[in-house]
């Protein structure tokens, strides 16, 4: 196989690499509209203002998504998310805002009104990851026909080689290995309460312990259970990164029976 040819995405499944515990950890989540083009570095090597990108930059403790309808549709105004993790998954909230200028003098604690409906983010951003583009922009236009208002395509959600990847709000559940065939009836689970165990990387927001921990106990497992992190084989993570680079998995070990 040529490089060229070489998917990150299929060499990951193929290899049966555990997608449990590599939903992203982040407490607290920014998402902002933006239909201009991404960069592999997507606020950095966007078309946004030069303020905003440095507004972006400085903010601490957050993770900043750019998002976008499929298709490139967009408005009317600039949409923002605010997600911050809580017990259940993460509590939303969202602005609409005239210009993506004013992003720079909003107040997350107090300019956003609460989010009720739930939020299908789907990476495809191809300047990160081929897989992303190729595999995630056929899943937004499955999701984007079932939920118009609830669908946006992602920057990056860590982990481009599980492609294609979705998070989903306010659950905080994050899939991967999703195709245009099970994307629809995966979220549907979602919707019912429900993570698909096959599909699931874990809940965002949490260790990759935490995640990997509760997973188990849904599909059955004791809840006494050990969840150690442990070194994984080294493998190409990406298309365009010929670096081979280590990976974590994660033990679950049973407790002991008297």
């Amino acid at each position: 196989m040529t490089d060229g040819e070489f998917r990150c995405s299929a060499s990951s499944s193929d290899d049966q690499e555990p997608l449990a515990g590599t939903a992203p950890t982040d407490s607290a989540m920014l998402f902002v509209e933006h239909t201009g083009a991404w960069g592999r570095q997507a606020v950095a090597q966007s078309r946004l203002p030069q303020a905003v990108k440095d507004h972006l930059d400085g903010l601490r403790g957050l993770r900043v998504q750019l998002i976008r309808r499929h298709g490139g549709e967009t408005g009317p105004g600039v949409r923002v998310f605010h997600a911050a993790a809580c017990e259940e998954g993460f509590t939303v909230t969202t602005a609409v805002l005239a210009r993506v200028d004013d992003i720079i003098a909003l107040d997350l604690g107090k300019d956003l009104e609460p989010h009720e409906q739930g939020l299908w983010f789907v990476c495809t951003n191809g300047r990160r990851d081929r897989c992303c583009a190729e595999i995630g922009r056929p899943i937004t236009a499955a999701l984007a026909a079932r939920w118009p208002e609830e669908t946006w395509e992602t920057t990056h959600l860590g982990g481009h080689r599980f492609s294609g990847t979705l998070l989903a709000l306010p659950s905080g559940h994050t899939l991967g290995r999703l195709s245009p065939d099970n994307c629809v009836e995966a979220c549907q689970q979602l919707e019912r309460g429900k993570a698909p165990t096959a599909l699931s990387r874990g809940r965002a927001g949490r260790s990759g312990v935490e995640q990997v921990r509760e997973l188990h106990i849904a599909a059955g497992g004791h809840r006494d259970v050990e969840v150690v992190e442990v070194t994984g084989p080294d493998r190409r993570q990406s298309c365009g990164d010929l670096t081979m680079k280590g990976t974590t998995h994660f033990e679950v070990r049973e407790p002991e029976r008297p």
